[in-house]
C-alpha cells in the first residue's frame, strides 16, 4: 500500500474554498483504480499538550493507494488538470510525503 500525506498551505483566509473545491474532486479521486482513501484533513482542538498544529492555513490530505502506479496514474488523470487550475491560486505551498507501511 501507498500513503501520501500531502500537506498543502493555502494563502491566509482561503482554506475554505480551497476546501470547498477539494470536496468538489473526491468523488472523482474516489473512483480511480486502486484508491482506497482520499480526503481532506485540519487541526482538531485538543487539549493534548504534545499536539503540533499545522496552522489554521493547513490542510493536510491523507490518501492511500493500492499500488505505486495506481498513485502515479492519479497525478496525470483528465480531473487533476482542471483541479489544478481552480487552487492554483489559493495555494502558498506544498509538501509531499509519500511512505508505505514497515514489512
Amino acid at each position: 500500500m501507498v500513503i501520501v500525506l500531502a500537506q498543502i498551505e493555502t494563502h491566509p483566509g482561503k482554506r475554505e474554498a480551497f476546501l470547498e473545491e477539494f470536496r468538489k474532486l473526491m468523488p472523482s479521486v474516489h473512483a480511480e483504480q486502486g484508491c482506497i482513501e482520499y480526503g481532506p484533513t485540519i487541526d482538531m482542538e485538543t487539549p493534548l499538550t504534545r499536539q503540533k498544529k499545522l496552522g489554521e492555513n493547513v490542510v493536510m490530505i491523507v490518501e492511500k493507494w493500492t499500488t505505486l502506479a495506481d498513485l502515479e496514474a492519479h497525478l496525470v488523470a483528465p480531473h487533476m488538470t482542471p483541479y489544478r487550475e481552480r487552487v492554483k491560486d489559493l495555494i502558498a505551498g506544498s509538501q509531499l510525503h509519500i511512505l508505505t507501511e514497515p514489512q
